[in-house]
């Protein structure tokens, strides 16, 4: 990314305001440990950078001190913010000289409907409303898509899998997050749960539990981080290969094209893995629909039942206060942990949800329209 003439490149170590950043992206991996060899190639290639970015998953920034690199990080997140305000409205902000913008001034004489804005005329969206986290099943999606699509698809396919892969580094990591699992289930007496063989036993046998025990939790539609990854790399094989296709509610898209082109940034918070979030919305009748999304957020941040999960999250999107947040799910026990946080909260309302309490104090809606 190359940008120039914008107030905040004063806050990049060696940098003025009319000097040219220039920032390398590179894309994102299935593990942050893979990151290394393209971070070090990048590195080599622009010695002068003090950030790399890395698609769809954030910046590493670095200075001779942390609060050097903390403050560099606030001022790329408000020039990327800025760069891709501008790319929105047709303006070419890698050179001054080059498109509409010919100088900072002219940029405000041409657009003197947003000179009240942000820094360079780009307009601050409505503080009251910084972002929107929304919940996949009940929400953007028919519960009924991921009961009788996704979850049988995944028992049906987990032995297959499981064989295919099984001596992948990601394979044994999944392995591991089960064992892990199904050991505290057999501390608690759970119903279901069946030990698992040692890595030296027979892989047969292995598989045979593990696919005992992914059944069992399947049944018991667990919320827990190991199953929802594995489900994810099943469901990723069934999406590559157009078995699978992501479902989402006709004013979803919509929706999520509004809030974006007003600058407000959008999350997804579900249970499942943030892969199989992302394989989700990549995959749909109405085409990509990540480009309008900022992020994924996932079981990994705690539960979604728990109020901190909730405030993990608001410090991870850059709020100045919680209730900046709107948060939108359709179970009730979720609105209460994210109204305890402090976040604003709308119950979703669909075909197929769970009936709500009575009185329950929320307020409702029965499309994204509404909001």
């Amino acid at each position: 990314m190359q940008i120039t003439h914008m107030e905040m490149i004063k806050g990049i170590q060696g940098h003025g305001y009319y000097d040219e950043l220039v920032v390398p992206i590179i894309e994102n991996t299935a593990h942050e440990r893979e990151l290394t060899e393209s971070l070090s190639e990048a590195m080599a290639a622009y010695p002068k950078a003090t950030a790399v970015l890395v698609r769809n998953h954030g910046i590493y920034v670095w200075g001779d001190s942390w609060i050097n690199a903390k403050t560099q990080a606030e001022c790329y997140h408000y020039l990327f913010d800025a760069a891709l305000k501008l790319h929105q409205l047709g303006i070419d902000y890698s050179s001054p000289g080059h498109g509409p913008v010919n100088s900072p001034s002219s940029f405000q004489s041409k657009n003197k409907h947003l000179s009240s804005g942000l820094a360079n005329g780009v307009h601050a969206p409505d503080p009251s409303r910084h972002c929107i986290v929304l919940d996949i099943e009940g929400t953007t999606t028919p519960i009924t898509f991921v009961t009788d699509v996704l979850f049988p698809y995944a028992r049906d396919n987990v032995r297959k899998h499981l064989s295919s892969t099984y001596d992948s580094d990601e394979t044994k990591d999944d392995i591991k997050l089960l064992r892990a699992q199904v050991e505290e289930d057999l501390k608690q007496g759970l119903f279901g749960s069946v030990p698992i063989p040692p890595d030296d036993a027979l892989k047969e046998k292995v598989i045979d539990s593990l696919v005992d025990n992914v059944e069992s939790m399947i049944k018991s539609d667990r919320k827990i981080t190991s199953l929802k990854q594995l489900q994810g790399h099943i469901w990723r094989t069934g999406f590559e290969h157009k078995e699978l296709q992501g479902v989402v509610y006709d004013d979803v898209p919509e929706a999520l094209k509004k809030w974006h082109e007003s600058g407000i940034k959008v999350y997804i918070y579900s249970s499942g893995s943030r892969e199989a979030q992302r394989l989700l919305f990549a995959n749909t009748p109405y085409g990509d629909l990540r480009k309008y999304l900022s992020g994924f957020f996932d079981t990994t941040v705690g539960n979604k039942r728990e109020s901190h999960s909730y405030s993990e999250i608001s410090l991870s999107v850059g709020v100045d206060k919680p209730s900046q947040i709107l948060f939108v799910t359709d179970v009730y026990q979720e609105a209460v942990a994210a109204k305890a946080a402090g976040l604003d909260v709308l119950i979703s309302v669909r075909p197929g949800n769970a009936v709500l309490p009575e009185n329950h104090g929320f307020k409702t809606i029965r499309s994204f329209a509404e909001i």
